[in-house]
């Protein structure tokens, strides 16, 4: 069995800790009572790049990790390539990463929206989430990986399931392990037919975010941080987003709305990740990724992964 680890959690960051398991050597099996494409992860917007809300160098770490290997690997179903502005309400409000990025060059006065004292260009990874993660599921099926739909209700099942276990549980680690800290935020994913755009703008995060993303024929809108477990869609909330993605990008004023859906994000003061002993088990735990899983994801799987693969040895 010291062979065997099980993965809690089959959105992003336990399908990529999965994986760097398997580069491990390991045999692993997640366990989720959901598939990859049903989990909350397929509704993130998912740029991949720097991020306005976290600083240190462990989490410049894990984002530096994720941003290479996309880059490197071009490849990537799902993944692709993208030109946009990133703007902020301060002025000099630029992530210390951005500006190694590919790209990066300052907004012009007439590139940089009204209201706005940071701008600058990026070209950044831009992922299509189903199909991303199904090209993961995928990976992790052929090296022999098993995905079982079960749901487990609390660590101290952990016993049964394997002798290292990656808790990559997001927004369920509030009740299973249970981490009050934990918060669902609200995450509006709304789908246009596309005007003509090809570039992407997102804005420094707050209760109010803006940003746009063109995927082919559709451009995908969003911007709101705001705490709550409803995954309702609010007209009032999706008209607010349009109009604030209006302002910066006219062309999207009364574009064609295709679909309204909202995801949950799984938000935490800062990213868990650190081993713990659970009887005989050695568990680590990679959760509270809140609206940068797929930045952070990579990077976090590497570590994760160490922290297991090194507690076994």
């Amino acid at each position: 069995m010291s062979g065997v680890a099980t993965v809690i959690g089959a959105g992003i960051i336990g399908l990529t800790t999965a994986l760097r398991l398997q580069d491990a050597g390991l045999r692993v099996v997640i366990v989720s009572a959901d598939d990859p494409e049903a989990t909350t992860s397929v509704l993130a917007t998912a740029m991949v790049g720097p991020t306005f809300g976290l600083s240190g160098p462990r989490a410049a770490a894990w984002e530096a990790e994720t941003v290479g290997l996309l880059l490197a690997n071009g490849e990537t179903p799902g993944v692709h390539l993208l030109r946009g502005r990133f703007i902020a309400v301060p002025e000099g409000f630029i992530p210390p990463s951005a500006q190694q990025l590919p790209g990066f060059a300052l907004c012009t006065d007439a590139e940089r929206p009204e209201g706005f004292g940071t701008a600058f260009w990026l070209e950044v990874p831009v992922v299509d989430m189903p199909l991303y993660l199904r090209h993961l599921a995928a990976t992790f099926a052929r090296r022999g990986g098993e995905l079982r739909r079960e749901a487990v209700a609390t660590l101290a099942d952990v016993e049964d399931l394997a002798p290292l276990v990656a808790n990559c549980s997001g927004l369920g680690a509030r009740e299973l392990v249970p981490d009050d800290q934990v918060e669902p935020i609200r995450g509006p994913k709304i789908i246009v037919a596309n005007p003509g755009i090809d570039t992407f703008c997102i804005t420094a995060p707050g209760t109010e975010t803006t940003s746009y993303h063109p995927l082919g024929d559709v451009v995908v809108l969003g911007g709101s941080h705001v705490p709550s477990a409803d995954t309702t869609p609010d007209p009032d909330e999706e008209a607010a987003i349009v109009d604030r993605c209006a302002a910066i990008e006219p062309r999207l004023r009364g574009v064609e709305v295709l679909e309204h859906r909202v995801g949950l994000r799984p938000s935490r003061p800062e990213v868990r990740l650190e081993r713990e002993r659970i009887g005989s088990v050695t568990v680590v735990h990679n959760y509270g990724h809140g609206g940068v899983g797929v930045t952070l994801s990579w990077g976090c799987a590497k570590e994760a992964a160490q922290l297991l693969v090194g507690r076994q040895a």
